[in-house]
């Protein structure tokens, strides 16, 4: 049975995921920072499907903390799968964003992913199976007003997922971003009302957290083994 980590596991998006790599036969390590309560009671769930998860938590910024929670868990066998879900947004315009709004979205999505991914590697390279799927943003491809924080966040997770991907190619690992654009998530619930989602998305919807887990959990199987540094999108035909 191959092991998983998704970070934010407890959203929308990562709940989704999670459910669907469990499914698939995955022991899903479901990530929370300050959620563990959620995150428990989806692991309740996806044991009551059948399913095998348990939670975990930490701070994704905290490199110490992030470290003496999975060093443990990589003793004996590797993690193979990694879902980098965690991320925040804080929006303002630039003229008017404050210095922590910037630092604290970047690190989050971007020093997050090395602080989780980089001491899950060697044990993943030595046995020359692994899955690394970085949750992007439609912002991180073509922007977006008062979003300068994210989109730069989510556009140097594009790029890292891209130079990663070379570095691992040869290991039999993979390095993948997925780009959601307008989701039905908490996140976005009180951003977007249905007008202007039909204005924006030619499909005229909202897309399902299932429709993003359902590309995630495909490029963290066997079948997408020849993909790889690629930015896929899910947006209804935005881009």
């Amino acid at each position: 049975m191959k092991r998983a980590l998704v970070t934010g596991g407890s959203g929308g998006i990562g709940a989704a995921i999670c459910h669907r790599l469990a499914a698939n036969g995955c022991h899903v390590y479901v990530h929370a920072n300050r959620g563990l309560e959620a995150a428990q009671r989806l692991v309740e769930e996806i044991r009551a499907e059948g399913g095998s998860a348990e939670a975990i938590a930490f701070d994704v910024t905290d490199a110490a903390a992030v470290n003496a929670a999975l060093q443990p868990l990589i003793e004996n066998e590797p993690i193979q799968i990694v879902v980098n879900n965690a991320g925040i947004h804080d929006d303002a315009v630039f003229p008017g964003m404050r210095p922590e709004q910037w630092h604290r979205v970047i690190d989050v999505s971007l020093n997050g992913f090395f602080n989780v991914t980089q001491p899950l590697m060697m044990p993943m390279i030595r046995s020359r199976w692994g899955r690394i799927v970085n949750i992007s943003s439609i912002s991180g491809i073509a922007g977006n007003r008062g979003q300068t924080n994210y989109s730069a966040a989510k556009g140097a997770l594009n790029a890292a997922t891209k130079s990663l991907s070379q570095e691992v190619a040869s290991r039999g690992i993979t390095v993948n971003a997925v780009a959601p654009g307008i989701i039905e998530t908490s996140m976005t619930e009180n951003t977007f009302n249905q007008e202007a989602i039909a204005n924006m998305v030619p499909m005229k919807r909202a897309g399902k957290p299932e429709e993003v887990a359902s590309l995630v959990a495909y490029l963290c199987s066997e079948e997408a083994a020849y993909i790889s540094g690629q930015v896929i999108s899910v947006n209804g035909g935005m881009l």
